[in-house]
């Protein structure tokens, strides 16, 4: 699940029959779910370019990890004050001239010549697009009767999943008539257009908004025994998830099988298209599982395994197929987004929502990590003479990954093994 990506139902502020279902569609959920679609388009459309940045830049490694990364850490910083400007203004006002600031990023990218400058764009970006998701989720939990929220959700994050395919074949398809500076034009573009047109169709936000203590709420889900639990398991294989895949599958894709950018392109967006795919499976099976008495943190540790276990396969560069690999990275890396699902059902009702906002925040926080400090392991090797890193590079580079990873999954095991009657009866929310 390419997510900022699945937070847990969020109980309707308005009555939900006050529109009618295709009025509901074309003034909330359509103009929402556009703007998380192209959130998800320009989180991963770096993916894609790298090789027309580098080359316009002659970015190493490091610089071009901390260019793309700066995304995720624009996009971390923003949560806590979009949060709280959503619950206290609601979306169709907080969302439009987020769009609007993002738009003015991307022109700003199309018009940059040092690296620095494209630095500071692509950090106005992620700003700009901070609010996507968690707007998209709160006008539709207005709006949308609570028995039907979790399937809209879905797909919502299906349409996100579009956005990430969209950066990868399509746009290699539409660089055959422009360059990138041209793309980010028409990007801005997008972004404005999105705004304008929430702020136009979206209906008036019913009802007072809500003011909460949010630094009290949040203090209380950091400490809240199941969402450690849960951080402790998923977070870092998450924080790979979105780090690597937004960037670094492509330049793997590039240097180490020696694909043509039109072959990692295509082979970028049957991964992105996987994680529709993963999405829903993930969904069905925690609920298959659910149905025999398996809690979703069991689902969670197993999901992490096979996650680890594709990361090793990378680092020893398995050469039977490149190209599995690089899909299977992005198609069983969706297990991390089962997060949000063990976050609703563990913790109480009043802290999902800021439950979903801390973990936005980690997740961005450690893809900026990831994303950034991959790049700067691998830069500690020379290209060669056509400019591609040798695979010794990122062999490193995901061995350090899955040793960060390690401890959390043989932590989970020793402790559930030691305490089976506990993990197996943890109580859930209805």
């Amino acid at each position: 699940m390419m997510r900022d990506d699945s937070v847990p139902p969020v109980a309707p502020q308005a009555d939900a029959s006050s529109l009618s279902g295709r009025a509901v569609f074309v003034m909330v959920f359509l103009p929402f779910a556009l703007g998380h679609f192209l959130s998800c388009l320009m989180r991963t459309v770096n993916a894609t370019l790298a090789p027309q940045l580098v080359a316009a830049l002659a970015l190493t490694p490091g610089e071009l990890g901390l260019l793309t990364s700066a995304f995720f850490l624009a996009f971390a910083l923003a949560q806590l004050p979009v949060g709280m400007a959503l619950d206290r203004w609601g979306p169709a006002t907080v969302q439009p001239p987020m769009l609007l600031l993002a738009g003015v990023g991307a022109l700003a990218f199309a018009g940059g010549h040092t690296f620095t400058q494209l630095l500071v764009a692509r950090a106005v970006i992620g700003l700009g697009l901070g609010g996507c998701f968690m707007s998209a989720v709160k006008a539709i939990s207005t709006w949308i009767a609570p028995a039907r929220l979790p399937s809209v959700q879905g797909y919502l994050i299906a349409i996100g999943g579009l956005g990430a395919a969209a950066a990868t074949l399509p746009v290699r398809m539409a660089l055959d008539h422009m360059d990138w500076r041209g793309l980010f034009l028409w990007l801005a573009a997008a972004a404005a257009l999105i705004g304008i047109l929430i702020r136009a169709l979206s209906p008036p936000q019913p009802g007072a908004m809500r003011k909460p203590a949010l630094l009290d709420a949040m203090r209380e889900v950091y400490r809240h025994p199941a969402f450690r639990e849960m951080a402790a398991l998923v977070l870092v294989p998450h924080t790979v998830f979105f780090g690597i895949q937004g960037l670094w599958i492509g330049r793997w894709l590039s240097d180490v099988a020696r694909y043509s950018d039109n072959a990692v392109g295509y082979l970028l967006y049957l991964g992105m298209a996987a994680v529709i795919f993963g999405a829903i499976a993930v969904g069905m099976l925690t609920e298959w599982a659910g149905r025999r008495g398996v809690q979703p943190i069991r689902v969670a540790a197993a999901g992490v395994a096979l996650f680890i276990a594709v990361q090793v396969g990378f680092v020893c560069n398995w050469r039977p197929s490149y190209q599995l690999l690089s899909v299977l990275f992005t198609l069983v890396g969706t297990v991390t987004g089962i997060e949000y699902t063990i976050v609703a059902l563990s913790l109480p009702g009043a802290l999902t929502g800021r439950a979903a906002t801390c973990l936005n925040l980690l997740i961005f926080l450690g893809a900026f990590a990831v994303q950034a400090g991959f790049g700067l392991v691998v830069g500690c090797w020379r290209p060669d003479v056509t400019g591609h890193y040798p695979a010794q590079a990122y062999q490193a580079a995901f061995a350090v990954l899955v040793l960060l990873q390690l401890p959390g999954l043989i932590w989970f095991v020793r402790r559930s093994r030691r305490n089976p009657v506990e993990w197996n009866s943890r109580p859930t929310r209805s």
